[in-house]
This record gives C-alpha cells, sequence and structure tokens, in this order.
C-alpha cells in the first residue's frame, strides 16, 4: 500500500518508463543533487558569515552556545554530501538524511536566538529566519521528487511545531499565551493563532508545490522519452528523417512528399556474393559491421543521410532529407574521403593477412521525391526519382568500365560549381553505354 502511495506521488511513470528512459532521468538527478549541494553550502556559509558577523550583546555571559556547533556540524554534512553527489549516487537514505538536517539546522539556529540575546523562548518565534524554509522546501522540487518535497515541509512542520509547543508549555516563565494581536506584536507574549498560520502556510506551500513536481515530473518523463526516442530513431534514419518525425508540426502520413535537387550515392563491396561463400555468417556480419563502421561516419560527416542498407551496398543521399546547397559537392568529398579510408583500411587487413574489400561507388544528381511510402501500419521515408536509378545502374557499371568510382558528367560539372575541388585530375568518357539506361552517358572516373 506504501508503494502505491509513493508511486502515485511520483505519477507512477516510474514504473511505466523503460528502463533507459528511467537511466536519463536518474542522470538529471545526480545533476539536480550538485546543484542542491551547492545551494546547501552558500547557506551554510550565509548562516555561518551571519552568526559570526552579527554583534553578541550579552558576549561571555551565555554558556554554552549550540549555534557554531550546528553550523560546523552542518557544513562537514554539506561538504560531504557535495563531494559524494560528484562521485556516486546519493542514495534514498542520505537524500531523507539531507532533508532532515536542513531542517535541524534552521529550527536550532532559531532555537538559538533566545539564548543569544537572554530572552524568554517566545522571542525566536517572532524571527524572519522561519523564512529559510520555503528555500530548503524549494531546493527538493530540482529532484522533481515530490516525496521529498513532502518530506521537507513535513519535517519543517514538526520542528516548528516542536519550537512552539517548548516556548508555550515547557518554558513559560516571564511570557504568557494571549489572543491580543498587538500584545503579540510588541512583546514576547504568544499568539497560538499566528503560530498556527504559519503552520498552515508551510503545509499549503509544500502541498502546492510537491502537486506543480509531480505534474513537472510527468512532463519530464515525457521530454525525456521523446529525446530517448529521437536518439533511437537516428541510428535506424538518417539524423534529418529523424528530426523531421519527432519534431514536425503534424503527423507523418503515407503520400508526402517534396521535389529535391540532391544527389545519391551507390556503394557496394565488388565480389561480395564469392567472398560470402567462403567465410561463416558469424565473419561475414563483422566484414560488414566493420565495412559499414568505416563508410557510415564520413557519409554523415559530409552532410549526407543512410537511405538505406542494401546487404553489402549502402544508398545515402545528399540534399534529400534536408535541402543542401552543396548537394553535389557534398557528396564527392564523401566519395573522395570513403575512397582514402577504404586503402587505410586494406592496408591494415592485409597487414593482418586478411583479403583486402573493394568498394564501388557511384553518384549521379538531379531532381528526385523525398517523401513517406507505405501505409498506416508501416512508414518510410525514401527517395524516388531518375538520379536513385541511375546512381544503382552506375555503381554496377563501374565494373565494366574496370574502375572503383564513377559519377555522371552532369552531377561532377554540378560540384565543382558548389566548390568541389578534385584532388587529381579525373578522366572524362564520353557516351558509355550502361545498361539499363536508354540513351549514352557522359561518365567521370573519380578513381580507377
Amino acid at each position: 500500500m506504501m508503494s502505491n502511495f509513493l508511486s502515485t506521488l511520483q505519477g507512477g511513470d516510474a514504473q511505466r518508463a523503460p528502463q533507459r528512459v528511467q537511466d536519463d532521468i536518474s542522470r538529471q538527478q545526480d545533476r539536480s543533487e550538485q546543484i542542491i549541494s551547492l545551494v546547501q553550502l552558500a547557506i551554510v556559509l550565509l548562516f555561518g558569515a551571519l552568526f559570526f558577523i552579527a554583534p553578541q550583546p550579552f558576549e561571555g555571559e551565555i554558556g554554552f552556545e549550540l549555534a557554531p556547533w550546528a553550523l560546523g556540524l552542518y557544513l562537514a554534512f554539506t561538504l560531504i554530501r557535495l563531494i559524494a553527489s560528484y562521485r556516486v549516487r546519493l542514495p534514498g537514505w542520505f537524500l531523507t538524511l539531507s532533508v532532515i538536517a536542513d531542517m535541524a539546522l534552521l529550527m536550532v539556529l532559531i532555537w538559538s536566538f533566545h539564548r543569544t540575546y537572554q530572552q524568554p523562548p517566545s522571542f525566536y518565534l517572532k524571527a524572519p529566519t522561519l523564512l529559510y524554509v520555503f528555500i530548503f522546501i524549494a531546493l527538493r522540487a530540482l529532484r522533481f521528487d515530490a516525496r521529498y518535497v513532502l518530506l521537507a515541509g513535513g519535517t519543517a512542520i514538526i520542528g516548528w511545531a516542536a519550537l512552539v509547543t517548548y516556548a508555550a508549555v515547557l518554558d513559560t516563565e516571564g511570557m504568557s499565551i494571549t489572543r491580543d494581536f498587538i500584545r503579540y506584536m510588541t512583546g514576547n507574549a504568544i499568539l497560538i493563532g499566528a503560530e498556527f498560520d504559519k503552520i498552515i502556510t508551510i503545509a499549503v506551500v509544500t502541498l502546492v508545490l510537491a502537486a506543480a513536481v509531480r505534474r513537472a515530473r510527468r512532463t519530464l518523463f515525457d521530454s525525456v522519452s521523446e529525446g530517448t526516442a529521437k536518439r533511437d530513431l537516428s541510428r535506424f534514419f538518417d539524423a534529418n528523417v529523424a528530426r523531421q518525425i519527432t519534431s514536425g508540426d503534424s503527423q507523418v502520413v503515407a503520400g508526402e512528399g517534396e521535389y529535391r535537387n540532391a544527389a545519391v550515392l551507390m556503394l557496394d563491396i565488388r565480389g561480395f556474393t564469392a567472398m560470402s561463400n567462403s567465410q561463416s555468417a558469424a565473419s561475414l556480419i563483422r566484414l560488414l559491421s566493420d565495412y559499414q563502421a568505416h563508410v557510415v561516419p564520413v557519409i554523415q560527416g559530409h552532410g549526407g543521410g543512410i537511405d538505406k542498407f542494401l546487404g553489402d551496398g549502402v544508398m545515402a543521399t545528399f540534399g534529400a532529407a534536408m535541402p543542401s546547397e552543396t548537394y553535389a559537392a557534398d557528396a564527392l568529398r564523401a566519395v573522395d574521403e570513403i575512397l582514402d579510408v577504404m586503402t587505410a583500411w586494406n592496408e591494415e587487413r592485409m597487414a593482418a593477412g586478411s583479403m583486402p574489400v573493394i568498394v564501388n561507388a557511384a553518384v549521379a544528381t538531379g531532381e528526385l521525391i523525398f517523401g513517406a511510402v507505405g501505409d498506416e501500419r508501416r512508414l518510410e521515408y525514401t527517395v524516388i526519382g531518375e538520379p536513385v536509378n541511375l546512381a544503382a545502374k552506375l555503381e554496377k557499371h563501374a565494373k565494366a568500365e574496370q574502375v572503383r568510382a564513377l559519377v555522371t558528367d552532369a552531377a561532377y560539372q554540378t560540384a565543382l560549381r558548389q566548390g568541389y575541388e578534385p584532388k587529381a585530375s579525373h578522366e572524362l568518357r564520353r557516351e558509355r553505354d550502361v545498361d539499363g539506361v536508354d540513351a549514352p552517358v557522359d561518365l567521370v572516373v573519380v578513381a580507377s
């Protein structure tokens, strides 16, 4: 029953959220505890400065003074808490102890006023230091956990009720309880109604803040869940596509599309079929994973997005998911770097006694359609158009041309206009017959 009550205070979201979302929330709470520790340190230093700066009118006549000892102990506890908050995740029992320590310090300081100024205990009931209660309660809201807000408020109410009881019952010498507000304001008399108002105020502020924290916690869980989902989506989709899915003003539906001027890059491992017949499934998957781990960051580093993995092939686009003024130049820069990366990787493989991996690359540019296809149960963002078909055919044609990388002359000229600077002179091959393409195509050899 108690666990259900605590779950209700938390909004019940901690049990429903996936573990990775709860882990993200816990990390944010750890950072909140660091902030709380720093604020507590600032408060205890402020209390200490005020205590030692304030004049002591009856110094030498009081005897044992509790306040400096309380401040010293609380300072030590706060420093331990601060260091621990940066090193480990603070356990619940320690957080509970911290809340109680906050209020205990405050109540001890308030209680000490009547000894410091040699007044009846009712004297401390008018101390404005009680207002610090609301700071300590509000601090707990930083954790987005209503339980600690309620604990802080409850501890404050118990502490203040104890001080009122002490003043009214246990030490009544030289004072009296009154219903006269003027006498209460001008002397050391106790007005029970005024003290009751303070307790009610603390209770109401605590409950309102706890309710606000509970609502904010739900929002925090939703926000973290969306952020986690966005990160997960970016592993399956291009980052720009994931951003459109999670941040779009309207729901993605099939049949929506936009015309874009873009570049399409096709990559493929030459001789992969023969390679797959001579390797185990595990080593083949490992090879593909290593290959993709080398080329994907290069594509993304030049502003490209992975449209799909096609077995040993990779289809990437530049300027499709997100319009770009340098889509062709970015694609060719990516090809140049991919070839360099593959050369370095193959040197490592051959040094280890493994066969080199030869990659074909092809780029075509032009107008295409970027949009969502599928139905309500299964959607996919993709690109459709002549550049897609042409890039796929050119990648296969690279073997016939006995080269590693081909681009259409149109794509090459567009890239030059967009700022692409070739690393070396590239060969132009005019009017080449490409299987599946009706008319001859002017091609540029990027790498032979």
